[in-house]
């Protein structure tokens, strides 16, 4: 998309904290951005021609870090390359999209996948927010020194840079049925607490 004037949507407090003269923009973005990753990962799914092991997701998923990117470039904002992936980086704010279905589920219902790598692990440890206290704290013994790696922020993307989570799902025949975007903690156990979420609309994108 390009970005104007006319691309602007009425930013949340929280938001206009984080993204600052940005926001409205960015908060217009978003679902826009996503809705032409899916359209892209379902031209990927028609092409490849395959009823099991679409490339969809994995399409949706390069697409909506690719298009998100495109739009800080568009905004004079930073990318930055994290172990070969882009991110979009706004006012010292990563945005990482993360397709945590493929139907129509509650965003409390959003867990991590068990394979998910050490990478994306690491950014959730080291740039998302503080745990809130008292919520899965572990035992000094406990505490292994590859947990403590999680903790180490990336310098690439920048030790004081966070992390706002653009959760959202989708399938390949329906497209992006929800987006939120927030602040979600990794818990040890895979799931997520949020200091704060918001819900965004969803957005149309012809279908190549």
């Amino acid at each position: 998309m390009t970005v104007s004037a006319e691309n602007w949507a009425r930013p949340s407090d929280w938001a206009a904290k984080r993204f600052g003269r940005q926001a409205g923009r960015i908060a217009a973005a978003v679902p826009v951005q996503l809705a032409r990753a899916h359209a892209q990962a379902h031209a990927t799914h028609l092409t490849a021609g395959l009823k099991k092991r679409s490339p969809y997701g994995s399409t949706l998923a390069e697409a909506a870090r690719e298009k998100l990117a495109d739009t800080a470039r568009e905004l004079s904002e930073s990318v930055r390359d994290v172990r070969g992936y882009e991110y979009a980086v706004i006012n010292d704010h990563a945005l990482f999209p993360f397709r945590y279905a493929n139907r129509p589920r509650p965003l409390d219902r959003a867990r991590l996948p068990s394979n998910a790598s050490p990478t994306r692990r690491r950014l959730f440890r080291a740039h998302g927010p503080q745990s809130p206290e008292g919520l899965f704290d572990l035992d000094d013994d406990l505490t292994t020194e590859e947990y403590l790696g999680l903790h180490e922020a990336f310098a690439e993307l920048g030790a004081s840079t966070k992390l706002v989570c653009v959760f959202f799902t989708a399938d390949v025949v329906n497209g992006i049925h929800a987006i939120y975007w927030g602040d979600a903690h990794l818990e040890p156990d895979r799931t997520f607490t949020w200091p704060h979420s918001e819900q965004l609309p969803v957005a149309t994108h012809p279908l190549v």
